[in-house]
């Protein structure tokens, strides 16, 4: 019987800080290995993990998904294999500069007749809004920006704009850099970084219940003190991924 015990304890302990959780799907692990996607992001795959992140998200086939800033397109691709036929994904950035010669990258993404689940919305990121609501709301590494004075976005508008977008039950991942605890928001975003607790404190007071972390790409040997393009510690940078859920 404490041996029982003991066990339960146990895994109540693993879930409780992160570290349980369940193998990615046959979905996901396909989405992973799609052959369409470019070397120079499957050589970041060991880094980003991006298999256990799916899944932690709970991306299924038939998930509608928006990847909020997707920059390159790293983990749209993914989620347009993962979601399937059945699934939508919705790219959401601002819109291109009126002086810009070429297109930002997810603009091609989603023209490619093998990610036709891709649609891009860019009406900008302080005033989107997706066609439909989303089960899985994603943003990587980007959360940090949203406090930046270089963006000039009132951060509580865009929460509640989140808030909106994203299906009863649906969740909201945020993954970004750690800062040091009780580091305060830098409005000139020097590091890049961010204190988990802040961004915690935020979403649950914009309406979101807190539902737990993924541990797989926190480093305890990053001291927080370098920014995240430091040549020491870029792409080997603490990392939280926080799980948020909008009530039912």
């Amino acid at each position: 019987m404490r041996s029982n015990l003991l066990l339960v304890a146990a895994a109540a302990m693993a879930l409780s800080s992160g570290l349980a959780q369940a193998a990615p799907s046959a979905a996901i692990v396909a989405a992973v290995a799609d052959k369409g996607r470019p070397e120079a992001d499957t050589k970041r795959d060991a880094d980003r993990k991006p298999a256990e992140m799916l899944e932690f998200a709970g991306v299924k086939p038939g998930s509608k998904v928006a990847d909020f800033i997707p920059g390159g397109g790293y983990f749209t691709r993914i989620f347009a294999k993962a979601v399937g036929p059945k699934g939508k994904v919705y790219a959401v950035t601002n819109p291109p500069p009126a002086t810009a010669t070429t297109l930002p990258a997810i603009f091609g993404i989603a023209a490619d007749p093998q990610y036709g689940n891709i649609t891009v919305v860019q009406t900008g990121i302080a005033n989107f809004a997706v066609p439909e609501q989303v089960d899985v709301f994603w943003t990587a590494q980007n959360y940090h920006d949203l406090f930046a004075r270089a963006r000039n976005v009132d951060v509580s508008k865009v929460d509640k704009l989140i808030f909106d977008a994203i299906k009863p039950g649906g969740v909201f991942i945020v993954l970004d850099h750690a800062a040091a605890p009780g580091t305060p928001i830098d409005p000139d975003d020097k590091l890049h970084r961010i204190d988990p607790a802040h961004v915690k404190a935020q979403l649950i007071s914009s309406g979101f219940k807190f539902e737990g972390e993924s541990t797989v790409l926190r480093n305890p040997n990053d001291d927080h003190t370098k920014g995240v393009f430091d040549p020491a510690i870029r792409g080997k940078t603490d990392q939280f991924i926080y799980k948020f859920r909008k009530p039912r």
